[in-house]
């Protein structure tokens, strides 16, 4: 099939946003007063589970923390999520998290040549739109035909719901597609909906399982519109 449409994840794909949530999830742990520290060793574990707020609650499972048994703990965990949000959102506003590098020339390249583009995320909205504003400027949400997010579907990655939300949205079948992602949570979503994947991977996801991908690479350097429309033709 053609292939019609480049499908961008967001968290370590269009850019290395990881560090910078980990260290607003530590920010909103201290805020809060409790005194958890999450380093980068135990960060690339804790990315195994999507979402932010299910990240917590597995980190406390993980580590038998007393705060499991606090009544208010259903309450608690969105609470710290929406601290950590606001964090890392300052972080993004402050200019701390660019694009990784030969990513906006891929964009520009689609848009130039009349492709769609779109973003399969589990991210917050928020997150989402102040990245883009911040690094391509405030018209650069018009350039994606469709924005599926953590809010857009009831289960996240490593399911399909993103990638089948935006799917439906563009009107396109799964082979007119390419899903660029970082991750093997990501890579197993988007196989899972039938899209062929290129994985760019990361400091967080160097070494995780990719098998299936099109094609892993370290970095977006080099790569260019003609070069995904050959990995595409030969899945």
């Amino acid at each position: 099939m053609e292939l019609k449409s480049l499908i961008f994840d967001v968290d370590g794909t269009l850019a290395d946003t990881e560090d910078a949530h980990r260290l607003a999830f530590n920010d909103a742990f201290d805020l809060a007063g409790f005194n958890w520290v999450w380093d980068r060793a135990l960060y690339k574990e804790l990315l195994a589970v999507t979402g932010g707020k299910q990240r917590i609650r597995f980190f406390l499972e993980k580590t038998n923390d007393a705060a499991l048994s606090r009544p208010d703990l259903d309450t608690l965990i969105p609470e710290l999520h929406a601290s950590k949000t606001d964090f890392f959102i300052n972080r993004l506003k402050g200019g701390q998290v660019p694009l990784r590098p030969g990513v906006e020339k891929l964009i520009q390249q689609a848009r130039d040549q009349g492709m769609a583009i779109s973003i399969a995320t589990t991210t917050t909205p928020i997150n989402v739109e102040t990245l883009i504003r911040v690094n391509l400027g405030d018209d650069a949400l018009g350039w994606f035909e469709v924005i599926g997010d953590g809010g857009k579907v009831p289960v996240l990655k490593p399911e399909p719901d993103v990638y089948d939300w935006v799917l439906e949205q563009i009107g396109l079948e799964p082979g007119e597609a390419l899903a660029l992602e970082d991750s093997r949570n990501g890579l197993v979503a988007a196989m899972a909906a039938n899209i062929p994947v290129l994985i760019v991977t990361n400091d967080y996801t160097q070494g995780q399982d990719f098998a299936g991908a099109l094609a892993c690479l370290e970095t977006y350097d080099g790569l260019s519109l003609k070069k995904l429309r050959a990995l595409h033709s030969g899945a």
